[in-house]
């Protein structure tokens, strides 16, 4: 089946890549830019006094450079063909350096004539963001560079023509391409930054951790930790995906650089191979949401939010794990269900072993993980731990040499090529979704159309989330529904939490002074407990434009702070729904390749298996998975950990063997009760303790019940 998606595109963008690097002189050339360019990025996070718009503008033109050259603009065939191509990307990537070469030579000049474009302004401007969409038409598709397109006629022509709430008077060109290039509030603004600071540095990071050999290190731990139990096969790829994925951050990346050992493997196992491709997809899309690099996600996160990097990957861990383990359940089941085996092998080192010869490759998390606790910046501690890499592979069998050290730094760029373009381009849209106000009218729409219900508000950024993710890439989709949608989503939290507090009778002091001018005379009520109507009513009686001061008086600074979070995160997790869930489900794409299945087939498996995206997603919001202690954290983890596997027995109707059809309703149930926030403990251990008997007796069965022939 042939699919015009941004994968597609990515896997011919590799290839074409990889051909241009064995050109005689300019692969040569493509190498040394390579190292430059990550030496360059280095200095810029490290000593650099540079301002943010020059180190902006030269990311752009690094990599505006590295894509030209990299990712041909065409593929002739013939030889004149291919040469002409060549000279006109040659062009263009001397185009993006004149840009970001007129950018730091001539700013002062345009502020003095009173930011005034004169002709050579227009041609710069216009060159760069068209450069800056052909970079991305290349690298992702033509979805990006249309929607972008869009936006930027949007502010510029036709949004004066739309009626309603999204009709917008316009601004002229000039100022657009102003704030699009020069004004560092679009291709160079907060995206950007987080780009040529965050990302890149852990993206080098992770180059330098797979040029060690931390990579054959991490499948072989999880082939000795996992592979020995029933279904093994299966645990390896689930746990080697966690593994990889919290340095790669890459669904696909993961996919394809686990998925040739460990469906292979499911397969020989005795795993049907749809099922083996959709455990691969479904582990390796959880990649993306393990800490600390999270897809680029969790960085992002922290700039939105303004809660400091080591926070937000703090309170990812749990739902990860908690996600992975979902995984898990399923191989179990199906291991017992198809009679799946482990696969002993005589010559497998032993666990022992694999640490003994292999202990140092933990270090730079270790170093990484101190430096952001003792208070470095994450671009500060991924310096650090980059080096301790270096440092660690000494005490090796095979240190790095210098040569690995360059293809480390090489590889770190090549790694980087299609992020950096994805992220300066995306800063188009964001720029014109600040510029228009759209954002905060789309989350007005949201909330009418959701009528104040939280859960009908999750379940339409889910449809949302899912088409874009059709066309954008996971992160992209993130950005784009997180600055539409998030502020609806942590309104609706924070007012469901005030609501709970008003019913209770618990309102702060402070806060009942806004009831004091929007409702005076319901006073003496805010004293007492109500009905959940009730509270609902007199709140209605606050005009919106006191809501944020009552947050703020009612709730507590840190409650709505890791309210916020929760928002993004949902947003986040949901962004991921669209590598698994048909009809574009790219991680599962690639997963069918390898294991050889019909693609779509594959993508309802990986969907069935993913159903921890959409579970979990609803703790953030209504429980304190993230937002509360961490003993409150760990007791909800714990409960939902049963609480997920009972759901999960519900829908395969299977534990350790068969469950009659009455025993398989009951367990959808008995999941919801330990999942849901009631507060009673007893009725947890009672949903604990029933699972825990059926999970026995359905041991017992299987062990009675003799296996066909």
């Amino acid at each position: 089946m042939s699919d015009p998606n941004i994968e597609k595109v990515r896997d011919e963008s590799a290839s074409e890549a990889e051909e241009r690097l064995q050109h005689p002189w300019l692969g040569r050339f493509l190498f040394g830019f390579a190292i430059v360019v990550s030496l360059a990025h280095l200095y810029f996070n490290t000593f650099s006094t540079l301002s943010t718009l020059w180190t902006s503008a030269m990311h752009f033109g690094f990599f505006g450079v590295l894509c030209a050259l990299s990712v041909p603009l065409a593929r002739p065939q013939g030889a004149g063909a291919r040469r002409l191509v060549l000279g006109v990307d040659i062009l263009l990537a001397l185009a993006a350096a004149g840009c970001v070469i007129y950018l730091m030579a001539f700013e002062d000049a345009l502020y003095a004539r009173g930011v005034t474009f004169v002709t050579s302004d227009w041609i710069v401007s216009i060159a760069a963001v068209a450069l800056i969409l052909e970079f991305a038409r290349r690298t992702t598709g033509w979805f990006i560079p249309v929607l972008c397109i869009v936006a930027l006629t949007y502010v510029a022509w036709w949004g004066q023509y739309v009626n309603g709430v999204f009709n917008f008077p316009g601004l002229s060109w000039e100022t657009v391409l102003f704030r699009s290039y020069i004004g560092g509030e679009g291709m160079l603004g907060s995206i950007a930054r987080i780009s040529w600071t965050y990302v890149f540095m852990f993206i080098l990071f992770g180059a330098f951790l797979v040029k060690s050999g931390a990579g054959d290190f991490i499948i072989e731990l999880a082939r000795c930790a996992a592979g020995r139990f029933v279904g093994g096969p299966g645990f390896v790829a689930v746990f080697s995906s966690g593994l990889m994925g919290s340095v790669s951050g890459s669904s696909v990346a993961n996919t394809v650089s686990t998925g040739v050992i460990t469906i292979p493997l499911m397969r020989k196992a005795g795993f049907p191979a749809r099922f083996a491709a959709g455990v691969e997809a479904a582990a390796s899309t959880g990649g993306q949401l393990m800490p600390p690099v999270m897809g680029a996600g969790a960085f992002i996160m922290a700039s939105y939010t303004q809660v400091s990097y080591l926070t937000i990957i703090g309170v990812a861990a749990l739902p990860a794990l908690l996600y992975f383990l979902s995984v898990a359940m399923f191989v179990r089941i199906e291991a017992k269900r198809s009679d799946a085996q482990h696969l002993a092998d005589p010559n497998a080192p032993k666990i022992g072993e694999v640490l003994k010869n292999g202990w140092h490759f933990l270090l730079p998390l270790v170093v990484l993980v101190a430096a952001l606790i003792y208070g470095f910046t994450p671009t500060y501690a991924a310096g650090i731990a980059i080096v301790s890499v270096i440092v660690s592979s000494w005490l090796s069998k095979n240190p790095m040499k210098p040569r690995d050290i360059l293809d480390a730094l090489v590889l770190g760029s090549r790694n980087m090529i299609t992020t950096a373009i994805l992220l300066i381009t995306v800063g188009l849209i964001v720029n014109v979704v600040s510029t228009t106000g759209i954002g905060n009218t789309f989350s007005l729409m949201i909330t009418d159309w959701a009528g104040g219900s939280l859960l009908i508000t999750i379940f339409l950024i889910a449809v949302a989330s899912l088409i874009l993710g059709m066309g954008l890439p996971v992160t992209a989709s993130y950005i784009v529904l997180g600055t539409l949608s998030a502020p609806a989503l942590y309104n609706l939290m924070a007012h469901a939490q005030l609501l709970d507090l008003i019913a209770a009778g618990n309102l702060p002091e402070q806060a009942r002074a806004i009831f004091m001018i929007a409702a005076p005379d319901q006073i003496q009520a805010l004293s007492s407990p109500m009905s959940m109507a009730e509270a609902k009513a007199l709140l209605d009686k606050v005009p919106d434009t006191f809501s944020s001061q009552l947050y703020e008086q009612a709730l507590s600074p840190a409650f709505l702070t890791m309210s916020l979070v929760a928002a993004h995160m949902v947003i986040f997790w949901l962004s991921q729904d669209s590598n698994v869930t048909p009809p574009v489900c790219l991680t599962a794409f690639a997963a069918a390749a390898i294991a050889g299945t019909p693609q779509m087939r594959t993508g309802f498996t990986a969907w069935k298996l993913a159903k921890g995206l959409y579970i979990i997603p609803l703790l953030f919001v209504w429980s304190p998975l993230i937002t509360g202690t961490p003993l409150e954290m760990f007791t909800v983890f714990v409960f939902a950990l049963f609480g997920v596997y009972a759901i999960i027995a519900g829908l395969e109707g299977y534990l350790e063997h068969e469950l009659p059809w009455w025993l398989r309703l009951l367990m959808f149930p008995i999941g919801a009760l330990m999942l849901w926030p009631h507060g009673m403990l007893a009725i947890d251990l009672a949903g604990v303790a029933i699972f825990l008997a059926v999970l026995l007796w359905s041991g017992r069965q299987g062990r009675s019940t003799p296996r066909l022939a």
